[in-house]
């Protein structure tokens, strides 16, 4: 097989034959010619079967979707054909010669037509190679990427967290049990939370990005069973405002870069980079309320988050709103609350374009008042056992925040869905098929 040319290198081998590699996007028959628009990881290019060429026959059989091997001459177009502003818009392949890497049947429906959700996730395997898609993951393997990048440096060192709990799954119900180890219940992860707090210990400043686990009887817009959580840790802090100003550094790294490196993604999507002011506004939750003039419940519904993003943008310029100062008794057991604020706690939510994408806060950090709220939730602290020695051995006030990496890039994108902001969702219908239907065999 000859040595493989890709398809963004091509301006740089006018007038000489090449071999490509990639998949067939676009066919079309004219007189006695068919054009190709191929494509591999690096871009696309049109080719051309002339009638006379020795390709002819096989890419009259050659179907959208194929994998091939494509072996051609490189030309300039014509002045009146160069397509400005396209990539390869300034040459075409002259096609010699086509051998079919593997073949592609019948397309059940146009690949980028507009489907219905559930169609798109019951044929991922092939709805994953539209533009859109690849877009989607284009842009969420650059936020994994930048969030990592700067948080490494800020000081932070990563590590992995276990997917197998316990019998403390953070003290929740909502839990997925896994009957395997000999007389003992373990649990998928809800979090990473316990072990990145553990990791303050050897590194003080810790992150990790996990799966996470969660079996709610919900099936909405914005839920799944298994997502993935950016997290980081940080010891030694005087309050939660110190990880607020870590988050907000990584949200506004990570926007900078997704902005540059994509921003003809953005112009598909026909959305804008996110507005991220030099300080991203801060409300209490109270605040939050009066300002939408809304009771004040411990906590806001889906579309107050809208509403006060919405006045963020307005009013802050900005895309994204930090909400602070829950109630303790609605944040989870291990958050902290000095005894002059209460009853409201050191946590914080982070909104984006609407919805709530980050909660993070302050952690309790004395063993013997974290075993006092344990047992005040209802919980067995001989369950934490292991958790709980980190408290023992000189555990610093400390505390981090989780970013939903689906809820990030949905927003990031204006996704209304977060399923489509995931490769393949998981959630209470679906595990690659609908659970309500057996998929058909095709032969």
């Amino acid at each position: 097989m000859e040595k493989r040319t890709y398809i963004g290198d091509l301006s740089q081998h006018v007038g000489e034959s090449v071999t490509i590699m990639g998949w067939v996007s676009v066919r079309r028959d004219q007189g006695k010619m068919v054009f190709f628009d191929f494509r591999d990881m690096t871009g696309s290019v049109q080719g051309v079967v002339l009638p006379k060429s020795a390709a002819i026959e096989t890419a009259k059989d050659v179907r959208v979707e194929s994998a091939v091997a494509v072996t051609g001459l490189v030309n300039k177009r014509p002045e009146k054909n160069v397509q400005e502003g396209k990539q390869n818009g300034d040459i075409e392949l002259q096609i010699e010669r086509v051998e079919v890497l593997g073949a592609a049947a019948t397309l059940p429906f146009e690949l980028g037509a507009d489907l219905h959700l559930e169609t798109h996730l019951d044929n991922l395997p092939l709805t994953l190679k539209t533009q859109r898609s690849r877009d989607i993951f284009h842009m969420q393997s650059s936020i994994l990427d930048a969030y990592r990048t700067s948080l490494k440096l800020q000081g932070f060192t990563e590590f992995v967290a276990p997917a197998l709990v316990g019998g403390d799954a953070e003290g929740g119900s909502a839990v997925f049990k896994v009957d395997y180890f000999n007389d003992k219940t373990a649990y998928l992860a809800t979090s990473p939370q316990f072990y990145k707090q553990i990791m303050v210990g050897p590194f003080e400043r810790a992150f990790t990005v996990a799966k996470i686990f969660r079996a709610e009887r919900s099936a909405t817009t914005r839920h799944l069973s298994e997502a993935t959580c950016m997290d980081f840790e940080m010891g030694f802090i005087e309050n939660e405002k110190e990880p607020m100003r870590v988050l907000e550094k990584t949200i506004k790294d990570t926007v900078k870069f997704v902005a540059e490196k994509h921003a003809d993604i953005f112009e598909r999507f026909h959305t804008s980079v996110p507005l991220v002011p030099d300080e991203i506004p801060i409300l209490t939750l109270r605040e939050a309320q009066d300002i939408l003039g809304v009771p004040h419940e411990p906590d806001m519904e889906p579309e107050n988050e809208r509403q006060i993003c919405e006045w963020s943008k307005k009013e802050k310029g900005s895309d994204f709103i930090f909400i602070t100062r829950y109630p303790t008794k609605k944040r989870a057991f291990y958050t902290y609350e000095d005894p002059s604020e209460s009853p409201y706690s050191r946590g914080f939510d982070l909104l984006f374009r609407g919805l709530e994408i980050n909660s993070g806060a302050q952690r309790i950090h004395d063993h013997d008042t974290l075993v006092a709220r344990m047992k005040e939730r209802g919980f067995d602290p001989a369950k934490f056992v292991f958790y709980l020695q980190a408290f023992r051995y000189g555990m610093p006030p400390h505390g981090g925040s989780s970013t939903g990496l689906e809820r990030f890039t949905a927003r990031m994108l204006e996704i209304p869905n977060v399923k489509e902001a995931t490769a393949f969702p998981r959630d209470m219908t679906r595990i690659d098929s609908r659970l309500s239907e057996a998929p058909e065999f095709e032969s």
